[in-house]
């Protein structure tokens, strides 16, 4: 069961003249009695990446999950708190979670594509949704989704063959193409990078980069490194606390709580 409040800090504010797209106030989640994710207060701003940092454990999945209500399927979960996208809330029983989340895509750390052909992974989620008329509307955005992912020269000989058939850095930028395709506003993205080679990795994170030119990324990551590359803000979690949130390069530079310097100089994680 979902108990949502609007708190008088739920509306999206300007922060440094950027429009915040998603704010949480007060988010706890609970599995059974376990307290996993606690009072968690936090921004992700348009056309930003905002990086989940913190050891195993520590929630940034959790949190993660709470933006596309990906915890609604797990048993026993609960969530309290606000959870807002675009000023509206994300928990309201009048929100269709199907459509939420045509709205808030999700790359998730193994890529999963469809046992379908590489036209058919990225065709699955407009066909269902409605988005094209005709064939020609379907193949346009099909192509652009494949383009927008930095894939379409390596495949556009190859969309009748299986996605399952690509290498592992093409498959996890197949599973972005598809996330793409149906226009979503948000991408969350839970270790995209955790299975795959430093060539692989470098091209998704570079495929980051261009893609919050029209798209707010959260991306939770172990690497500090991959952090610090891709994000504009980063979000320290510890035992489901939120410790510490601020710009990257001042975080990864002069932090200010001592359980970020901790984590950060690697004296535990």
């Amino acid at each position: 069961m979902n108990s949502f409040a609007n708190t008088p800090h739920s509306k999206p504010l300007e922060t440094d003249r950027r429009m915040v797209k998603v704010s949480a106030r007060d988010v706890c989640v609970r599995y059974g009695d376990k307290l996993a994710l606690k009072h968690v207060d936090l921004d992700m701003e348009c056309n930003q990446v905002t990086a989940l940092i913190g050891p195993s454990g520590c929630g940034k999945s959790t949190f993660l999950r709470c933006i596309n209500r990906m915890n609604d399927l797990i048993e026993g979960a609960s969530v309290s708190g606000s959870l807002m996208l675009d000023g509206q809330d994300i928990y309201d029983r009048e929100l269709d979670p199907v459509l939420l989340r045509a709205r808030v895509g999700m790359v998730f750390q193994k890529p999963n594509p469809f046992p379908k052909s590489i036209y058919e992974n990225v065709a699955y989620g407009p066909r269902i949704h409605g988005m094209a008329n005709t064939r020609d509307e379907l193949d346009e955005i099909v192509m652009t989704s494949l383009e927008k992912a930095g894939l379409l020269a390596e495949v556009k000989d190859r969309l009748e063959e299986s996605g399952t058939g690509l290498s592992g850095g093409q498959q996890q930028r197949l599973c972005i193409a598809r996330a793409i395709a149906v226009s979503p506003e948000v991408i969350l993205m839970d270790e995209p990078c955790s299975a795959l080679d430093p060539i692989a990795t470098a091209k998704v994170e570079e495929l980051i980069d261009e893609l919050r030119q029209n798209f707010t990324i959260v991306i939770v990551t172990h690497s500090m490194q991959q952090a610090a590359r891709v994000s504009q803000k980063t979000a320290f979690f510890h035992l489901g606390e939120l410790i510490e949130v601020g710009e990257t390069e001042e975080m990864f530079t002069t932090p200010r709580h001592s359980l970020t310097q901790g984590y950060i100089t690697g004296r535990f994680g």
